[in-house]
């Protein structure tokens, strides 16, 4: 009989209730671990629960589902069951994709104990479905109920709840001025008038010993009073908390509080000026202006990608850029650098798909960064391309950009189509999704980074040097640990690398002609070898 690994997931979107002896979780996890010993005839048997207490099923940033679908992808898990399926998640588009890239690929089952439907009929399927969106609909009015409700409280110059800033705290629902720290307050604000940006401010604020807004939670545990970051003191500068006022983030609306104001309009009104000059200044340490690609970026059903920032960790002072949006998260300076280095290529290209005129206007353009925001309409993302579309339906905006030398004579091939509208003219570049180094991107639990095909390709027979400089020396008589600690690196990584020396014979001599499938990297490589030792079932997995 077939042994089945089964995974028990349970989830609760709010803290309350968690610190009972026998709360929700525990209630979901007791039920499904039932219902795996009822199926033990089947070979079925309980393998781990992953759990996630006080996390929303609206996003995917679950630290216990991300190491679920990681065991997953490594075959530890065959069947996973959940108490209903809004457990796993209550958005349509993340469960899909759960289901495209991490379960069916794995050939792992779901499970719902309570909710019964055979996926494998139409039926099944169109009940899953009616089950979700009811799910993200109710997510989504809960939602709405409680905006409405902040909303109303707000409407009435009432503090709606959390941690009060800096400068106040809470008493019978309203914000009262904290003697101690209302100082600290105009000295940020005043400290910054007499800096040359956030930064520097941050690091004068730091010099005085100025931290962050410290309280005691009701079970008299002391939270914050850190360090002010650069983002926390902006945040401090922007607040209109500090005027008397109360804004709704949600409805754009200003208004006004019960609260008194600790920061006179005018000290106010000067700062906002000066971060709005220097958010505007080409040559500012701390800028806050649109990225280069600012709205350009989107993914194949539409989903518009946006500027983001983060930091590896809270005591970082170094922020990472990034567009994000519909779960795809690319860092923004490698994808501009690539738009940059393909509308170059694309200006010293043949342009054979333009009419003698618009190639002269192109021919005569000197590339600049400021060319990108008009030149560019859109780019969208998909299976590890950039698919760019150039504005070409009115060429008037090259005239500023046009070159007052020698006309650009570079002929080199590239491959170029016109939209059927005639509007615009479209290429694209292969990149790649690395695990290197890059940012901490919460909504796929992981790092990723962007590599060109040339790269991706430079990284994998690198790659393989060291697998059979690895080889060579363990056939020698070199021993694991004594590798690791002669190349400083753990001893699994020895073993990932040398697993490569054992892939498919046509699997590296492809590599080693750069003839890559686009969905293959460094990691999926790994993962190949380790998991395959049959060369059928390595190119299978590889092409």
């Amino acid at each position: 009989m077939q042994i089945v690994n089964c995974a028990v997931y349970v989830r609760k979107s709010s803290e309350r209730g968690l610190d009972q002896e026998f709360n929700s979780l525990d209630n979901q996890e007791l039920a499904c671990k039932s219902y795996i010993a009822s199926q033990t005839f089947q070979g079925w048997q309980y393998f781990k629960t992953y759990s996630d207490g006080g996390i929303s099923g609206g996003t995917m940033a679950r630290p216990g589902l991300q190491e679920m679908l990681s065991d997953i992808k490594t075959g530890k898990i065959q069947c996973v069951l959940v108490y209903k399926i809004d457990r796993l998640s209550r958005s349509i588009y993340d469960f899909k994709s759960m289901m495209k890239k991490d379960f069916e690929p794995h050939n792992c089952n779901l499970v719902s104990i309570t909710q019964s439907f055979d996926t494998n009929t139409a039926m099944g399927k169109l009940t899953l479905n009616m089950l979700l969106s009811f799910a993200e609909f109710e997510r989504e009015v809960a939602s709405e109920r409680v905006r409405d409700k902040m909303r109303a409280t707000k409407s009435k110059g009432l503090w709606v709840g959390g941690v009060p800033p800096l400068g106040y705290d809470v008493q019978f629902g309203k914000l009262v001025p904290n003697e101690t720290e209302v100082p600290l307050v105009k000295t940020i604000f005043e400290t910054y008038l007499n800096s040359t940006g956030i930064l520097d401010c941050r690091n004068r604020i730091a010099a005085l010993g100025i931290r962050g807004k410290a309280w005691q939670t009701r079970k008299g545990e002391m939270r914050g009073g850190r360090e002010m970051t650069a983002n926390i003191i902006e945040r401090v500068l922007k607040n209109q908390i500090y005027l008397g006022k109360l804004p709704n983030k949600s409805t754009g609306e200003v208004f006004d509080g019960k609260h008194p104001a600790i920061i006179d309009k005018t000290l106010f009104d000067a700062v906002q000026a000066k971060i709005q000059a220097n958010n505007n200044h080409p040559g500012s340490g701390y800028r806050l202006g649109t990225a280069l690609l600012h709205n350009k970026i989107q993914t194949a059903d539409g989903t518009i990608l946006k500027n983001k920032s983060g930091q590896k960790n809270y005591n970082s002072h170094r922020r990472y850029r990034y567009y994000y949006g519909g779960g795809v998260s690319l860092p923004m300076g490698d994808i501009d650098a690539i738009v940059i280095d393909t509308i170059k290529k694309f200006l010293d290209s043949d342009l054979g798909c333009f009419n003698d005129e618009k190639r002269l206007c192109f021919k005569q353009t000197a590339f600049s960064p400021e060319l990108i925001a008009p030149m560019i309409a859109k780019i969208v993302y998909y299976c590890q391309k950039l698919v760019i579309f150039i504005n070409i339906a009115d060429l008037g905006y090259l005239t500023q950009f046009r070159n007052t030398g020698p006309i650009n004579t570079n002929n080199h091939p590239m491959p170029c189509a016109i939209s059927a509208d005639g509007k615009y003219a479209i290429i694209e570049t292969d990149v790649i999704i690395s695990s290197r180094t890059c940012i901490n991107h919460r909504n796929s639990g992981g790092s990723r980074d962007l590599l060109t095909k040339t790269e991706n390709a430079t990284m994998l027979i690198k790659a393989l040097g060291y697998a059979w400089k690895y080889k060579q020396q363990y056939e020698s008589g070199t021993g694991i640990r004594e590798l690791a600690e002669t190349e400083k690196r753990d001893q699994r990584t020895i073993y990932k690398y040398l697993n490569l020396a054992y892939l498919s014979p046509r699997i590296i001599n492809d590599i080693m002609d750069s003839k890559i499938p686009p969905h293959i990297n460094l990691q999926t490589l790994f993962q190949i070898a380790s998991k395959y030792d049959n060369f059928a079932e390595q190119e299978r997995e590889f092409y």
